[in-house]
């Protein structure tokens, strides 16, 4: 019998595309005249590929404009092949969209033909392009954590999707959005409190002006075939209802014999306009994800004989257990009005409900020895899996003039509601280990652990006020000021278990509460000439405080909400279709750790203080370039360099290979995970059309990503090496019919490079020495998209 996510699959899929029958049949011609298109464009953020930015308060409004909107007359090119790789525009939230010239904040995006030539599957995908990036990977690459200039993002609070929070460890199909931008540094004072990882904003795909019917068919190695169609136009008197239907089929194997992966997704826009000054948007998505037999994580447990990290295993040689894996889902609402009151004003109000469900069953994996050797556990991750997220918005723009100075203003509010929900029992094995070498022969025992019951665990409400202004004081001059003030109600519930029990019992909750926390942020731009900005930007900005588990000597407890600050000077520079960006920083945010809260303290489980033991201090530097270096090459690289250190540090954690009998101070170490240099530099080569009609299709590209040497635990004793990747892929576009067709074929990995791609520590300077979690990278994988509009 088929599942019910296939039923819903199924049912609709043949609803979208009778939908799109029924449009045909409404629109007398396949090239709508000019007086068929909308009053207004809609975006809801950035545009990955405009070409005419602006600085007015209501940019992003209603004169946004999708990534793949198009001439309507005549043939057209097919989606991404033009390798339009300069962002010109960002958002920023209350402030709206700006050129990024006029913003004094460094943003890295990865625009919209990049995901598609590069063939990209998960958004998490998009990583690599940006230097100030890493992923924390959290069971597979599907479901990181990001990190941004050596920080740790928040669960929700750094990350948005149209503006507006959303989970960030559950997975999204990169066929889902247009692009990703991230914003590097502290922006509380824009969108609240956050932890200082900056801002991961990601576009959805939105309804085109011209109609499309666009079919994708792909297949990844070592056999995932992949459907996905996007269904998109407007239609009614001056195309006042704009549409956008995508749906997603994959099934099959993964990158290693033994696997499966499955991805499917149904995803519905709609843009309504009421008239030419005010648009309703309304998004609804459904997305699971699920997989078998892939790579598990490692631990390096201090207590063990391991004093170097053994060489990465070839991950496209077996080795996860076949029963471990994940069963995720994640369903998505938002909704949003605009209205432009004039020239000089607008309103956008928004809001969005998600509840990403995840099952997580993988096996626990020790390496034990320098020669990795290694034990395998089936366990069942008791940690949330269920996280119900509310998010809001409301933003009133404007602009005025006093004097000879104009004010862009802004006031308004941003916030979410999550509640973590986690199972109530579960099943265990109590059988021997399993195990193996990492380059060896593997033994897997026991079967897939499964859960039951569900409570809520913890909650966060946090709320903020925000008004800015940017004043600008002549054609060279400028300066910005926003400051926000924030509630935060943060609860944890109690837990107990019986001894030997594989069963929680909740019981009441713990809750703390801050009110008016304030973030300030201001600015200085100077513009020599119009293609040119210099700025200054200093931020202090309010994260809400972690808490400590069951296990603390201080169970239970929410740590005082701490400060972040941040220094950043900046240059940036258009020539042509080049955009260059350097950024120089210095930041700063209080580091939590499980210390030792007496001289006679074990390390053991409920002798560990958790508490703020030090500060994390990252300076660095941080470039990107993108655009067209040539007319038919087109570039977006970028580096970063980092030092990122714990100071001021009464932190002590035990050294690997001493078995947990040695103990040195941490403070001074390098942060674990943290890369002190990062690159990237893709390249796209068009053949030029003097070489004929045939030639002129072909397209090259290739991607060289380079990684650091990152510290693998408190002490800096292990460490992973570094690593380098390269990428190569090639397309041939042509058109049957005056309809665009393009074939894509590319190669990740091609060198098949072992390294290991995260590393993380779960509760950092534990005595006993908390286990660090590497994941391997990704073995060398084939890809093929063939992609048709019609």
């Amino acid at each position: 019998m088929p599942s019910r996510h296939q039923l819903l699959f199924a049912s609709a899929a043949i609803s979208s595309f009778l939908f799109a029958t029924t449009v045909q049949a409404a629109t007398p011609s396949a090239q709508p005249a000019k007086d068929t298109q909308p009053a207004a464009k809609t975006s809801a953020t950035h545009n990955s590929s405009a070409d005419t930015p602006t600085t007015a308060p209501i940019a992003g409004i209603l004169d946004g404009s999708n990534g793949e909107t198009i001439n309507v007359h005549g043939r057209h090119a097919a989606d991404g092949t033009g390798a339009k790789y300069m962002n010109k525009i960002v958002y920023l939230g209350p402030l709206g969209n700006r050129d990024t010239l006029d913003t004094p904040y460094s943003v890295m995006g990865v625009p919209h033909d990049v995901v598609v030539n590069q063939q990209l599957r998960n958004i998490n995908d998009m990583a690599q392009y940006l230097p100030s990036v890493q992923l924390e990977i959290r069971g597979d690459p599907n479901t990181s954590r990001p990190q941004s200039r050596g920080f740790e993002a928040d669960v929700v609070a750094n990350s948005r999707l149209d503006g507006l929070n959303v989970v960030s460890t559950t997975p999204y199909p990169a066929e889902w959005v247009d692009n990703l931008q991230v914003l590097n540094g502290l922006a509380g004072a824009m969108y609240g409190p956050q932890n200082p990882a900056g801002v991961f904003e990601y576009t959805l795909k939105r309804p085109t002006d011209r109609r499309t019917e666009r079919l994708s068919v792909g297949v990844d190695s070592i056999g995932t075939p992949t459907v996905n169609g996007d269904i998109s136009g407007r239609i009614g008197k001056k195309g006042w209802f704009g549409y956008r239907l995508n749906m997603l089929h994959a099934d099959g194997t993964a990158y290693t014999e033994n696997s499966w992966i499955r991805r499917e997704m149904v995803s519905a826009d709609f843009d309504i306009h009421l008239d030419d000054k005010t648009v309703i948007e309304l998004d609804a998505s459904h997305y699971t994800y699920a997989e078998r037999g892939t790579a598990p994580a490692f631990g390096i447990n201090a207590s063990t004989q391991v004093s170097q990290i053994p060489t990465a295993p070839d991950l496209s040689n077996s080795i996860g257990a076949p029963w471990s894996g994940f069963n995720m889902e994640t369903n998505t609402f938002l909704a949003k009005i605009k209205h432009q009151f004039n020239k000089n004003w607008s309103i956008t109000l928004g809001g969005l409900y998600q509840d990403a469900i995840r099952s997580s069953f993988p096996s626990s994996n020790t390496i034990i020895n320098n020669n990795g050797k290694y034990t395998e556990t089936p366990s069942a991750a008791k940690t949330a899996n269920d996280f119900r997220v509310g998010s809001n918005m409301a933003y009133l723009n404007g602009r005025v003039h006093t004097g000879p100075l104009t004010h862009d203003l802004v006031i308004g509010t941003n916030g979410y509601m999550m509640g973590n929900y986690n199972p109530t029992s579960w099943t265990t094995y109590s059988g021997a280990s399993g195990g193996g070498y990492l380059d060896g022969a593997h033994d897997h025992v026991g079967s897939q652990p499964y859960f039951s019951g569900r409570f809520k665990s913890a909650s966060i409400t946090s709320q903020s006020l925000i008004v800015g202004d940017t004043i600008k004081i002549n054609k060279h001059w400028s300066v910005m000021g926003t400051l926000s003030w924030s509630w935060i109600n943060q609860e944890s519930r109690k837990t107990s278990a019986p001894k030997g029990a594989n069963y929680t019992i909740p019981g009441a909750f713990v809750s703390s509460s801050v009110s008016a926390a304030f973030s300030p942020t201001a600015s200085v731009m100077y513009k020599p000439t119009e293609n040119q900005t210099i700025y200054f930007t200093y931020a202090d900005s309010v994260q809400a405080g972690p808490s400590s588990n069951a296990s603390a000597a201080n169970p239970y407890t929410t740590l005082p909400i701490a400060h972040s600050q941040e220094y950043e000077v900046g240059y940036k520079i258009r020539y042509g279709k080049m955009q260059f960006n350097v950024a120089g920083f210095r930041m700063t945010s209080p580091y939590a750790a499980s210390i030792c809260a007496t001289k006679a303290c074990s390390g053991a489980s409920g002798s560990l203080l958790y508490a703020y033991a030090g500060t994390q201090r990252n300076y660095g530097v941080e470039a990107q370039i993108s655009g067209e270096i040539l007319p038919n090459l087109s570039v977006l690289a970028g580096m970063t360099w980092l030092d990122a250190e714990l100071l001021n540090s009464n932190v002590t954690a035990a050294v690997p290979g001493t078995n947990g009998t040695k103990t040195v101070s941490a403070n001074g170490k390098e942060i674990v995970g943290v890369a002190p240099l990062q690159a990237n530099l893709l390249l796209d080569y068009r053949l030029p059309s003097s070489l004929g009609a045939f030639a002129s299709g072909w397209a090259f590209n290739a991607n060289v990503h380079y990684m650091g040497n990152r510290a693998a635990d408190m002490t800096n004793t292990l460490h992973t090496g570094s690593y380098t990747t390269l990428d190569l892929g090639t397309r041939y576009a042509f058109h049957v019919h005056h309809f665009p067709w393009v074939v894509r074929f590319g190669v990740s990995n091609a060198t098949n490079e072992r390294y290991w791609a995260s590393v993380y520590t779960g509760s950092p300077g534990a005595t006993s020495g908390s286990a660090e979690s590497l994941y391997a990278g990704l073995p060398r994988i084939y890809h093929f998209t063939f992609s048709a509009e019609f």
